[in-house]
């Protein structure tokens, strides 16, 4: 039978972030500890807890977080989570960026300014080209219409080139699996974007490798530690997905985006000589 009687139900924290902080000062716990279960990043929870929710991640993931959170001490996950998403429905949008000021008039050159510069820019273009027209003697351009038409004595006649038989192109090479290595535990989710199937969704421990599935479509990633996971396409390391720390979202699992940002990487420096 539950403990808590109906009247007392009013006294409950209406805040998921007061509801949570409760729950895990009753175990005793920190939010150090908390970081360390769910691997979330410690200002995530703070920002939680405070209600500070202006500088929280998108809805869908700070409500996986809560979500997370919950499941890490016992609570009703699913009730904390939908709670939260109406706390973040009511939670006030940024102001839009105004727009820019036009410019200033005074700054704009005159038209009177602008006919100028095209008249120098006129003259001095006319005059390069009479002086360079003149620099020709007649004989000498005469000499040179003759060649390039093939009528003077002694000049061969060009020959058109033949270009040479197309060849057939190779078939590109199939880019091999994507594979994720943990080099440390970190939870991770792997999914098709557009909130389609979810292919994993778990803390995975040092060492432990998941491969994508090569029938996915448009296969993402979310995590708050990048820099525990290692990618690899084949036998090419991809460089780190994101910041270390930094929460990753919706970052492409395809292997062709994945060659991409590696060969996008700055190549690494030389080592210098003894």
């Amino acid at each position: 039978m539950n403990q808590v009687d109906e009247p007392n139900r009013t006294f409950l924290p209406a805040r998921v972030g007061d509801r949570l902080r409760e729950g895990r000062e009753a175990q005793g716990r920190t939010l150090e500890d908390i970081a360390a279960i769910t691997r979330i990043p410690l200002r995530h929870l703070r920002l939680i807890e405070a209600g500070e929710h202006e500088d929280l991640p998108a809805t869908p993931y700070s409500v996986g977080f809560v979500r997370t959170y919950a499941q890490s001490l016992g609570l009703d996950a699913a009730q904390l989570a939908q709670d939260f998403r109406a706390e973040l429905s009511r939670t006030p949008q940024p102001r839009a960026p105004e727009p820019f000021e036009p410019a200033d008039p005074k700054r704009v050159p005159s038209r009177l300014l602008a006919i100028i510069a095209l008249v120098i820019a006129l003259i001095i273009g006319g005059g390069y080209a009479i002086v360079r027209s003149g620099s020709l003697s007649g004989d000498d351009a005469e000499t040179r219409a003759r060649l390039a038409a093939g009528t003077l004595p002694g000049a061969a006649t060009p020959t058109p080139a033949t270009p040479p038989p197309p060849t057939a192109a190779a078939a590109p090479a199939a880019p091999g699996p994507v594979v994720l290595t943990a080099t440390e535990p970190v939870w991770l989710r792997v999914f098709e974007g557009n909130g389609g199937e979810r292919y994993l969704e778990k803390v995975l421990q040092s060492g432990e490798t998941f491969t994508v599935p090569a029938t996915a479509k448009d296969p993402q990633i979310l995590t708050g530690r990048p820099q525990a996971v290692r990618v690899t396409v084949g036998t090419t390391v991809i460089p780190p997905l994101g910041t270390p720390e930094r929460t990753i979202a919706d970052v492409s699992l395809k292997a062709d985006a994945l060659l991409a940002r590696a060969q996008a990487a700055p190549a690494p420096s030389p080592a210098p000589a003894p």
